[in-house]
This record gives C-alpha cells, sequence and structure tokens, in this order.
C-alpha cells in the first residue's frame, strides 16, 4: 500500500502527551505518543497508537520491547508507520518497570524500577495495555476491530507475547522477532557461583554495552520465575496455541541464537518459521538516524505485515 505524507496538520501537546496528524492520500494518520496508562504498581506506562483515520475499524497490533529495550528504540516510529499505513491500528508500550520515566522514554533514569523488574510485571503491563485498546470508551474506539487483535514481540518481549497468548482468549495472532524459549533472562548462562552470589547480596548488575551503565537486577527476578515456573514456561505455552505464529529470527544472532527460534518451531510444529542474515537487532541501532530502516529489519516487517493481514 503505497503512501506519501503531503502535510503536517495538527501538533498538540497535552502534558507529556503528543498527538500528530498526518495527511495521507485523502487520509489522515493519527500518532499520539506518550499516552498515559497505568501498569503494574500503579506505575505509568508511556504507550503509542498509529493508524490511519480512513473511517474503517482496523485490527490491532501490538508490539512489547525486550530486555534492555523501549518502544522508541532505533526510531521504532518507522515500523510503526509502516504497520499503519498497512492497515493496523499499530501500538507499542515502555513497560511500567523498564527503566525509563514519562520524561524520559528513551533513557534509563530508573533504575529501582529497573531493579524491581520481572516477568510477571510485563504480562499485567500488556494486559492493561489490550484491556485500554478493546476499551469501548477509548478515544481511538472507532478505528479498533475488537475481533483482531495480534502480537508482536521482540526477544524477551517475544517469550511475552507467547505467554500472554496463551492466557489471553482475544489474541487472534502473534509474531515473534528474535524471541527467547525460556523466561531467563539474563540469568539463564550464569553460573552457580554467580547465582549464589545473587541470592547473598539480593542484587547483581549487567553492563548495558549501549549507555555503559551497569544495570542492577534483584534477586526477585529469580523468585518471581521460581514461584510462576509454570505460568512463565514459554514452550508450554506455544506448544498449546492454536492462532497462527510466527516465528522471525536472524541466522546470526548472537544475543538470542537460532537455536531458540527452532525450538519454539518444534514445540508449535504449525508456526511458520521466518529467518533473514541478521543479528538479533536485525541491522538497526540506537539511535537510528536513517529514514528508512536496514534490509534486514524491511525483511521482518514486511514478513510480519503479510503474516498478520
Amino acid at each position: 500500500m503505497g503512501c506519501s505524507r503531503k502535510a503536517l496538520s495538527t501538533l498538540m501537546q497535552i502534558n507529556v502527551l503528543n498527538s500528530l496528524q498526518y495527511s495521507y492520500k485523502n487520509d489522515i494518520m493519527v500518532i499520539e505518543k506518550n499516552v498515559v496508562i497505568t501498569g503494574s504498581f500503579g506505575r505509568p506506562m508511556a504507550t503509542d497508537i498509529f493508524y490511519v483515520a480512513d473511517g474503517q475499524a482496523k485490527p490491532v497490533a501490538i508490539y512489547a520491547h525486550g530486555f534492555n529495550g523501549f518502544k522508541d528504540w532505533a526510531n521504532f516510529d518507522l515500523i510503526a508507520k509502516q504497520f499503519a499505513t498497512a492497515g493496523f491500528v499499530f501500538i507499542k508500550l515502555n513497560f511500567s518497570h523498564n527503566g525509563t520515566s514519562m520524561e524520559h522514554t528513551e533513557d534509563f533514569v530508573d533504575l529501582d524500577a529497573y531493579a524491581e523488574n520481572n516477568y510477571t510485571k510485563e504480562l499485567y503491563d500488556l494486559q492493561m495495555v489490550i484491556d485500554w485498546a478493546l476499551d469501548k470508551s477509548n478515544k481511538h474506539a472507532a478505528a479498533i476491530d475488537t475481533k483482531h487483535l495480534m502480537l508482536i514481540g521482540h526477544s524477551r518481549g517475544g517469550g511475552i507475547v507467547i505467554l500472554k497468548a496463551a492466557e489471553e482468549k482475544n489474541i487472534k495472532a502473534i509474531a515473534t522477532w528474535a524471541s527467547v524459549s525460556e523466561c531467563k533472562t539474563p540469568w539463564g548462562k550464569w553460573d552457580e557461583e554467580k547465582m549464589n552470589e545473587w541470592k547473598a547480596t539480593g542484587v547483581q548488575y549487567t553492563l548495558n554495552s549501549r549507555t555503559k551503565q551497569q544495570m542492577p537486577l534483584h534477586y526477585q527476578l529469580y523468585e518471581d520465575y521460581v514461584q510462576h515456573a509454570d505460568k512463565l514456561d514459554i514452550i508450554k505455552a506455544i506448544s498449546g496455541l492454536t492462532i497462527p505464529v510466527l516465528i522471525c529470527h536472524g541466522t546470526e544472532d548472537e544475543g538470542v541464537p537460532i537455536a531458540h527460534a527452532f525450538t519454539l518451531n518444534e514445540a508449535n510444529p504449525t508456526a511458520e518459521l521466518f529467518t533473514v542474515a541478521s543479528d538479533h537487532v536485525f541491522g538497526r541501532k540506537h539511535p537510528w538516524l536513517e529514514g528508512s530502516l536496514p534490509a534486514p529489519m524491511q525483511e521482518v516487517v514486511k514478513g510480519t505485515i503479510e503474516f498478520l493481514r
């Protein structure tokens, strides 16, 4: 579906909400950024919504970022606009405890919250965004086809959308990008000594190679996993799915090796496996200053749109 931007027609700022409208042919693309949705433990989540206002209700695709990610990583709006022009309502969110804030949606400024993040909190957060999208009182409700809700998740976010699809009957399809196959990020590769030290001290640190920050992880992350092990079993969850599933993965992924994709596919042989010669982030980086996506990411976006259609 081709389109071209004609003019910037509206710019409104309401507190931290930014609403933009762009003319696309004879229709208007609505972009509302940093909508406040309440997440786990009452923390606000910055959430974006994109769609072309052509008077038609559209299927909804909700995107969940991964570990050390956020909704705007590497100019994710480029991806959101493609989904919107392809006929979707596209929603992306910052998980409530990902370390960002409403004022700093692309920076890890709240490491206390970051240290308290876990898998069940992210599942709760995602449900809150789903509920918001399906709420008939939502001001965007006329554009949303509540019978066609789909999820997309990258890396740990891929695992989260698989788990959510297993418990949320409104979800009609999912796509994973470089997804993990187990809820052990990032401690799955730690040895016994480091695990024991984590338990004894209550905290371990991981280096964010991009920001050079030492990111704290409280032991509650592991305790949450143990307490909810059955609920957080990604292989069990995907094996029980009867909805369409797309598994996208880079063949050169070092962060989450492609073996994870094969494991997921083995657990659900009806899923479609889509591979591309690329790394964990499909050729992107943050910040991404280009006006177009790198070729591997573009392949994944195109393949995902075609699948979800």
